[in-house]
């Protein structure tokens, strides 16, 4: 499940080229935490599928996006933030926040996070 994209940090770590720290893989996922942690538990879940932003997803990608909310499910529990709460989030491009554009979600957790965000 891959269309690699050679200049993406995010493709990079998916072919090893790139070390981090994986805490979580699946066929369509692989997880990660945060070389710049926002939170105590601060990990990105991405698909091995290069889709650059969400305007980009495409009907056929929904069990792939999908796959990521479960994967933060799963990531959260063994975390220990399931039963306290934890903040799964999608940034779509520049204005929001989006530096790297393979999407992600960026999974937090681990201390009491404020609304609106930032």
């Amino acid at each position: 499940m891959s269309n690699a994209n050679p200049q993406c940090l995010f493709c990079k770590i998916l072919a090893g080229d790139i070390p981090a720290d994986i805490v979580y893989e699946s066929d369509s996922a692989i997880a990660f935490r945060d070389i710049n942690p926002q939170a105590p538990t601060h990990v990105l879940i991405i698909p091995r599928k290069h889709i650059a932003t969400i305007n980009d997803i495409g009907v056929d990608d929904q069990e792939l996006i999908g796959s990521l909310y479960s994967a933060a499910r799963e990531i959260a529990a063994t975390d220990g933030h399931a039963d306290n709460g934890y903040r799964v989030v999608m940034n779509c491009n520049a204005a929001a926040g989006q530096t790297v554009f393979h999407i992600h979600l960026h999974l937090l957790g681990g201390r009491a996070l404020d609304w609106p965000p930032g």
